[in-house]
């Protein structure tokens, strides 16, 4: 049965917070996002975020936890956005949206949001961009390791934008305009 939830997964920077935060604000919905707390699990144990990622390769009840969780999330709650790498995986009566990026791109995005300089300090967009790719792969084969899944496997989605050469708000738009048709089905 559909929930009245988006699931917005997608590339390293391809723009999954800010387009949560539009939708949210004009569909009125709440959001759960687990880049959030895993940042902050990082901050906590004095790691970057790519640091973070190899130690959850070691632990991995806790990227079992990190995803169960926003399952959890979904059995009490309805009318609101997942931001999670996995979020279409944790919730599949969702719609699951991807968001992609030119990887450089994606590197220069991440090198200038202040919001990721707690996690991600990198001197060049050059340092930023090899990470982004390190991350990519660790979480793939994570994911594979972990739940025998392909996040960049298309098909497990009802939607995939290429943001590239989109603003944010193009992106939510086209997203409402889909995630309403689904409904609708």
């Amino acid at each position: 049965m559909k929930k009245n939830i988006i699931s917005i997964s997608g590339e390293l920077a391809s723009g999954k917070g800010t387009v949560s935060k539009i939708l949210m604000k004009e569909l009125n919905y709440g959001v759960y996002r687990n880049g959030e707390y895993v940042r902050k699990l990082a901050k906590d144990m004095g790691l970057d975020i790519t640091g973070f990622n190899v130690y959850v390769e070691k632990h991995p009840e806790i990227d079992i936890q990190i995803e169960k969780s926003a399952a959890e999330y979904a059995k009490i709650h309805d009318n609101f956005i997942i931001d999670a790498r996995l979020g279409w995986y944790a919730v599949p009566n969702s719609f699951k949206v991807y968001l992609k990026v030119d990887i450089d791109v994606s590197a220069k995005r991440a090198f200038y949001d202040k919001d990721r300089k707690n996690t991600e300090k990198f001197d060049t967009i050059e340092e930023q961009k090899e990470d982004i790719i390190k991350r990519y792969k660790m979480e793939n084969e994570r994911y594979w390791n972990l739940y025998k899944i392909r996040r960049d496997d298309m098909s497990n989605y009802d939607l995939v934008i290429d943001t590239t050469n989109l603003t944010p708000n193009d992106v939510a738009k086209k997203i409402k305009e889909e995630y309403f048709k689904w409904l609708e089905k």
